[in-house]
Protein backbone atom coordinates (compact mmCIF):
# COMPACT_ATOMS: atom_id res chain seq x y z
CA UNK A 1 0.00 0.00 0.00
CA UNK A 2 1.36 3.11 -0.87
CA UNK A 3 1.51 6.38 0.67
CA UNK A 4 0.72 8.51 -2.27
CA UNK A 5 -1.90 10.40 -2.44
CA UNK A 6 -4.95 9.38 -4.52
CA UNK A 7 -5.31 11.71 -7.45
CA UNK A 8 -8.44 9.89 -9.14
CA UNK A 9 -10.80 10.99 -7.26
CA UNK A 10 -9.72 15.12 -7.68
CA UNK A 11 -9.38 14.39 -11.40
CA UNK A 12 -12.68 12.49 -11.51
CA UNK A 13 -14.68 16.11 -9.52
CA UNK A 14 -12.56 18.31 -11.81
CA UNK A 15 -13.77 16.77 -15.53
CA UNK A 16 -17.05 16.44 -13.88
CA UNK A 17 -16.76 20.38 -13.34
CA UNK A 18 -15.33 21.14 -16.75
CA UNK A 19 -18.44 18.99 -18.40
CA UNK A 20 -21.37 20.61 -16.17
CA UNK A 21 -19.33 24.12 -17.00
CA UNK A 22 -19.48 23.06 -20.61
CA UNK A 23 -23.46 22.08 -20.40
CA UNK A 24 -23.86 25.92 -18.46
CA UNK A 25 -22.57 27.28 -21.77
CA UNK A 26 -23.47 25.37 -24.45
CA UNK A 27 -20.65 24.26 -26.22
CA UNK A 28 -22.71 21.62 -27.95
CA UNK A 29 -19.02 20.14 -29.98
CA UNK A 30 -17.45 19.46 -26.53
CA UNK A 31 -20.11 18.12 -24.87
CA UNK A 32 -20.67 15.47 -28.08
CA UNK A 33 -16.86 14.82 -27.62
CA UNK A 34 -16.69 14.13 -24.17
CA UNK A 35 -19.70 12.13 -24.01
CA UNK A 36 -18.92 10.11 -27.24
CA UNK A 37 -15.60 9.63 -25.05
CA UNK A 38 -17.03 7.68 -22.41
CA UNK A 39 -18.40 10.86 -20.07
CA UNK A 40 -22.05 9.61 -19.06
CA UNK A 41 -24.96 11.41 -20.53
CA UNK A 42 -26.77 11.33 -17.76
CA UNK A 43 -24.21 12.51 -14.91
CA UNK A 44 -25.36 14.79 -12.45
CA UNK A 45 -23.95 17.12 -10.23
CA UNK A 46 -25.01 17.72 -6.58
CA UNK A 47 -28.24 18.80 -6.85
CA UNK A 48 -29.20 15.90 -9.42
CA UNK A 49 -29.77 18.57 -12.53
CA UNK A 50 -28.03 16.40 -15.36
CA UNK A 51 -26.14 17.60 -18.05
CA UNK A 52 -29.29 18.20 -20.43
CA UNK A 53 -30.98 20.02 -17.24
CA UNK A 54 -28.02 22.51 -16.88
CA UNK A 55 -27.86 22.97 -20.75
CA UNK A 56 -31.76 23.50 -20.99
CA UNK A 57 -31.88 25.73 -18.09
CA UNK A 58 -29.32 28.13 -19.42
CA UNK A 59 -31.01 28.51 -22.73
CA UNK A 60 -28.76 26.16 -25.22
CA UNK A 61 -30.81 24.24 -27.76
CA UNK A 62 -27.94 22.92 -29.86
CA UNK A 63 -26.09 21.69 -26.59
CA UNK A 64 -29.78 20.20 -25.77
CA UNK A 65 -29.89 18.45 -28.90
CA UNK A 66 -26.34 16.77 -28.67
CA UNK A 67 -27.31 15.46 -25.32
CA UNK A 68 -30.65 14.34 -26.34
CA UNK A 69 -28.90 12.19 -29.87
CA UNK A 70 -27.13 10.42 -27.20
CA UNK A 71 -29.61 8.96 -24.89
CA UNK A 72 -30.15 11.78 -22.36
CA UNK A 73 -33.03 11.14 -20.14
CA UNK A 74 -35.36 14.07 -21.18
CA UNK A 75 -37.18 13.63 -18.43
CA UNK A 76 -34.85 12.68 -15.79
CA UNK A 77 -36.17 14.95 -12.49
CA UNK A 78 -33.36 16.81 -10.33
CA UNK A 79 -33.53 16.99 -6.42
CA UNK A 80 -36.30 18.96 -6.40
CA UNK A 81 -38.58 17.04 -8.89
CA UNK A 82 -37.57 19.86 -11.51
CA UNK A 83 -37.77 18.60 -15.37
CA UNK A 84 -35.48 20.06 -18.01
CA UNK A 85 -38.84 20.62 -19.97
CA UNK A 86 -40.43 23.16 -16.95
CA UNK A 87 -36.92 24.36 -16.26
CA UNK A 88 -36.50 26.06 -20.01
CA UNK A 89 -40.61 26.52 -19.97
CA UNK A 90 -39.72 28.99 -16.60
CA UNK A 91 -37.31 30.43 -18.86
CA UNK A 92 -38.94 31.16 -21.50
CA UNK A 93 -36.50 29.49 -23.83
CA UNK A 94 -38.49 28.43 -26.64
CA UNK A 95 -36.23 26.74 -29.15
CA UNK A 96 -35.13 24.44 -26.00
CA UNK A 97 -38.61 23.37 -25.65
CA UNK A 98 -38.43 22.46 -29.42
CA UNK A 99 -35.65 20.38 -28.55
CA UNK A 100 -37.05 18.66 -25.35
CA UNK A 101 -40.07 18.06 -27.09
CA UNK A 102 -38.53 16.64 -30.27
CA UNK A 103 -36.61 14.69 -27.49
CA UNK A 104 -39.49 13.20 -26.48
CA UNK A 105 -39.97 14.73 -23.04
CA UNK A 106 -43.21 14.86 -21.51
CA UNK A 107 -44.82 17.93 -20.63
CA UNK A 108 -46.61 16.83 -17.28
CA UNK A 109 -43.39 15.47 -15.90
CA UNK A 110 -42.00 16.33 -12.67
CA UNK A 111 -43.18 19.09 -10.46
CA UNK A 112 -44.28 21.97 -10.99
CA UNK A 113 -44.93 20.26 -14.70
CA UNK A 114 -44.16 22.10 -17.92
CA UNK A 115 -47.42 22.72 -18.62
CA UNK A 116 -48.38 24.38 -14.96
CA UNK A 117 -45.52 26.69 -15.36
CA UNK A 118 -46.21 27.74 -18.60
CA UNK A 119 -50.08 28.62 -17.35
CA UNK A 120 -48.54 30.23 -14.38
CA UNK A 121 -45.95 32.60 -16.39
CA UNK A 122 -48.62 33.13 -18.92
CA UNK A 123 -46.47 31.66 -21.67
CA UNK A 124 -49.25 30.83 -24.15
CA UNK A 125 -46.88 30.19 -27.03
CA UNK A 126 -45.15 27.89 -24.92
CA UNK A 127 -48.21 26.06 -23.75
CA UNK A 128 -48.99 25.23 -27.89
CA UNK A 129 -46.15 24.00 -28.17
CA UNK A 130 -46.24 21.70 -25.19
CA UNK A 131 -49.76 20.33 -25.93
CA UNK A 132 -49.73 20.53 -29.50
CA UNK A 133 -51.40 17.39 -30.63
Amino acid sequence: MSDEPDHSDEAVRELATRVFDMARAGDAASLASYVDAGVPVNLTNEKGDTLVMLAAYHGHADAVAVLVARGAEVDRLNDRGQSPLAGAVFKGEEAVVHALVAGGADPLAGHPTAVDTARMFEREDLLAILTAP
